[in-house]
């Protein structure tokens, strides 16, 4: 073992798995990316954030309030709750039961997600009028 360090400067030995196992927890964190409070959206993911703070939380009202398709959508929220932008939850099964229709996956903008929106907001005036509250929506 001692030649396969000598020979490779950057392995490690590893005393035993719970310190990779310690190790990888305590790095997690500090190595997920931050956004930055003016990280530039695209315009998809901006009306995205702002469908969500509209109250338009899972995906298909998204889908309808915002007219892009699933195969837009979908992926792009997977990105935003890789970046820590939005979070989702599944919602009880025994709701979606009761409605005799599938589980729906609720979305809600984190703190950084709502910096991020207002950055977006300033970058893309119009954005807010793109997207109404549930209520403007209601009453149009």
């Amino acid at each position: 073992m001692a030649d396969l360090a000598n020979n490779h400067p950057y392995v490690a030995f590893v005393i035993s798995y719970c310190q990779v196992d310690c190790y990888i927890a305590t790095m997690i964190p500090v190595m997920a990316p931050v956004p930055k409070p003016d990280a530039k959206l695209s315009h998809t993911a901006a009306i995205i954030l702002q469908a969500i703070d509209g109250g338009f939380v899972y995906g298909f009202s998204i889908m309808e309030m915002t007219g892009l398709p699933s195969g837009t959508v979908y992926p792009a929220m997977r990105r935003l709750e890789r970046d820590k932008l939005i979070r989702s939850h599944w919602e009880r099964q025994a709701v979606a039961d009761a409605e005799q229709r599938p589980p729906r996956k609720y979305y809600e903008l984190t703190a950084a997600g709502k910096v991020t929106l207002e950055a977006s907001r300033k970058r893309y005036p119009l954005l807010a009028r793109l997207i109404p509250t549930p209520e403007e929506a209601k009453s149009r």
